[in-house]
């Protein structure tokens, strides 16, 4: 047998989310991008007995799924979900004086998750995981993490064509 596709373009499908949650957070690199993320996944992870957390992570491609389980404590005190702003608290934790995570960050990691894993798959687990596990995965509902995402991406792209042309103008 093959090996799986998943396994095949696990890099890349990483590599699209990491950039999905570098973007709407307006982070300049992946590195911030990455432990914002793994902040964001930990925070879920925690409100989640082992049997539901595997269940959630049995939908996440390859390399996402490695990231959310990355550095468990699997006899850390489950927790009750909470208010948003607590929660953003809590995401901000992570390697705190590396942690640039802004106050939509929850938001943002989930518009990027929804991008980049099967969304039907995503909502059945949901579905049979405790209260407030949906309402951790919702996305803001007026699209401003794709918004950000895209005003992040243009600008990115418009200053790499200006670095560009500044480079070859600095030839001559």
């Amino acid at each position: 047998m093959p090996m799986p596709a998943e396994y095949q373009q696990a890099a890349e499908r990483f590599d699209a989310f990491l950039g999905d949650v570098r973007d709407a957070c307006e982070f300049g690199s992946r590195h911030q991008a990455y432990t914002t993320a793994q902040a964001v996944f930990q925070a879920f992870r925690r409100r989640l007995s082992l049997a539901d957390a595997i269940r959630f992570a049995g939908v996440l491609p390859g390399l996402i799924r490695a990231l959310f389980v990355a550095e468990w404590n699997p006899d850390e005190a489950r927790r009750e979900f909470a208010p948003r702003d607590e929660l953003i608290d809590e995401v901000r934790e992570l390697r705190r004086l590396h942690n640039f995570s802004p106050d939509g960050a929850i938001a943002h990691v989930a518009w990027a998750l929804w991008r980049n894993v099967d969304s039907a798959a995503l909502a059945n687990v949901l579905r049979i995981l405790p209260p407030g596990a949906s309402e951790f995965w919702q996305t803001d509902p007026m699209g401003e993490s794709e918004r950000r995402a895209a005003e992040w991406r243009a600008l990115g792209a418009a200053q790499s064509a200006s670095e560009t042309a500044t480079g070859r103008l600095g030839r001559w």
